[in-house]
This record gives C-alpha cells, structure tokens and sequence, in this order.
C-alpha cells in the first residue's frame, strides 16, 4: 500500500468472508490527501473503500464515536456508500464496542447502530431524508439500450424511478429472474448515461415474494462491472416501493444480493411509519 495507515478488509452484508460486498477500511485516515485515499481505493480495487478521519465541529454523538466518513471508488470519490459504512461500522464495534456511531458524510449525516446478535456483530444505518424522481423517456430508452434490455423485458409493477437516499440510483424491474441473471452490458454506453445523470449504479429488481427482492446493480461510473451488495441503493430501493405503494408504510424487506456473483449477501430494509429515513441492516467481517 501507499501510506502508513493501517488498510482494513472488511465484507459486508455477509458473515462470511467470500460473501457480501468487501470494502477497505482506513480507520485513521488522517493526513492522507484525496489522491492518497483514491490511490489506496484503486490499490485495493474494491467497488469502495472508506476513511475516517474526526468529526466536523457540532456533528454530535459520543466521544469516540463520531467521525467524518469519506468513500472512494477505484476511480473517484462517491457521496454515500452503504456497504462500505456498515464494514467500518463492524471494524469499529469489534474495536470499541457495540452501540451508537455518527458520521458526517458529504449527503449529510448518518447514524450507525452496532449491535452483537449470536455472537456476530450487526449494523444498522439510518439514510438521510431520501426521494424519488421520474426519468425522462430519451433515458430510460438509453439506459435499456445500453443494458441491451427490451423493454417488454420490464415489470410493470416496478415502475422505472430515479431513487435517492444518499447517493442516485435508477431503479428498474426485472419481469423474471432469468432477465436479471443475464447481465451482459455495454459499460462505456451505461457509464456515459449515468455520469449525466448523476447516477451511482442502476439498481435492478426482481420481486420473489412480497417482502423478498433479489437485485443487481452495475457500477461502471466507480471503475468495477457490478456492486456485489449495496447499502446506498437498498435505502433508496426502500423509500421509492414505500412512496410507489409496492410495500406498506411499515415493513421489513429482504434484499438477495450478489448471488449471481458467487458473493451471495443478505440486506434488510426497515421502513418505519412516520419516518421517512430508511434503516438497512447487515453483518460484516473481516477478510484474513
């Protein structure tokens, strides 16, 4: 590596190594330019990576426990990472122990919960106040174009949304799970669409039963194919099947990630009535 700094590996939303989405993990980044922590991210190749360094003046939280968080892909900084948020947050309950963190994160401040089920450690984080959009026509065509999907391919009960709750996702539904098992995409044709319009992946869905989804989301815009498991994209995921009436105010959804990988991982969406945050939940552990 380029720096002194101890690189951590973590994987998220999986208790095993080989599982979830892996994420490097700068404890003490301090000192460390942007160019360092890019160079470090690229170094490690993982879809993210994240360094903490001390929390802004006012951010709140216990002594110890709060931070600036900052998320690097292998090509540029990102605003929000979920999977990689939830890695550090184990990599730090494994050092000083379970209960609450916060970290200041460009899209605003995140609360992360730690707690230790059956001896595993879990976190929970709740998203900024996230939204939804339509997408233009002239898009939603290239963006199916450049995933070489026809449109008759769609589920109609998922409506096409640009999705937000920390980072922009566009949020497409696949009419079978054949069609989202056959990704095959143009990445220069997908990359150029989702740099104009703000996009960090295009999360795509497939819906097995009421409150069970398996997803996918191709990220060429950070350097890799595909996100074996994202956090940022399930918060969003969540709020937009809330504010389209796909699930009820109140529920817990189960996210299926990263199978089609061979990184198979688990992500639980909690939606809360009377609270527009999304909390998404997943183990971690480190990676030998």
């Amino acid at each position: 590596m380029t720096t002194k700094q101890e690189v951590l590996r973590y994987t998220a939303f999986s208790e095993d190594p080989k599982g979830g989405n892996p994420a490097g993990v700068v404890l003490d980044a301090a000192g460390l330019g942007d160019a360092e922590m890019l160079s470090i991210a690229a170094e490690l190749g993982y879809s993210e990576s994240a360094f903490l360094t001390s929390p802004p003046e006012g951010l709140g939280g216990e002594s110890g426990r709060a931070f600036t968080i900052r998320y690097f892909s292998p090509q540029a900084e990102v605003p929000f990472c979920g999977h990689a948020t939830v890695a550090t947050a184990v990599a730090l309950g494994e050092r000083i122990g379970p209960g609450d963190l916060v970290f200041a994160t460009r899209a605003g401040t995140v609360q992360v919960t730690v707690t230790e089920v059956s001896g595993a450690l879990r976190a929970t984080l709740t998203t900024v106040e996230p939204h939804t959009e339509e997408i233009a026509t002239a898009d939603l065509d290239e963006a199916l174009a450049a995933l070489d999907w026809p449109a008759g391919d769609l589920d109609p009960a998922i409506p096409p949304r640009i999705a937000f709750a920390g980072a922009r996702h566009l949020v497409l539904g696949a009419a079978t799970r054949e069609r989202l098992a056959d990704l095959e995409y143009d990445f220069e044709r997908l990359e150029a669409l989702m740099h104009r319009l703000d996009l960090t992946t295009v999360h795509l869905v497939w819906r097995e039963s009421e409150n069970v989804f398996h997803v996918r989301d191709p990220f060429p815009v950070g350097g890799v194919v595909e996100d074996p498991a994202t956090g940022a994209a399930a918060g969003a995921f969540g709020a937009y099947a809330r504010e389209l009436g796909l699930v009820p105010a109140s529920s817990v959804l189960t996210l299926r990630q990263g199978e089609d990988l061979g990184r198979p991982g688990v992500l639980t969406v909690e939606l809360r009535e009377g609270d527009e945050r999304v909390r998404v939940s997943g183990t971690g552990t480190r990676i030998a």
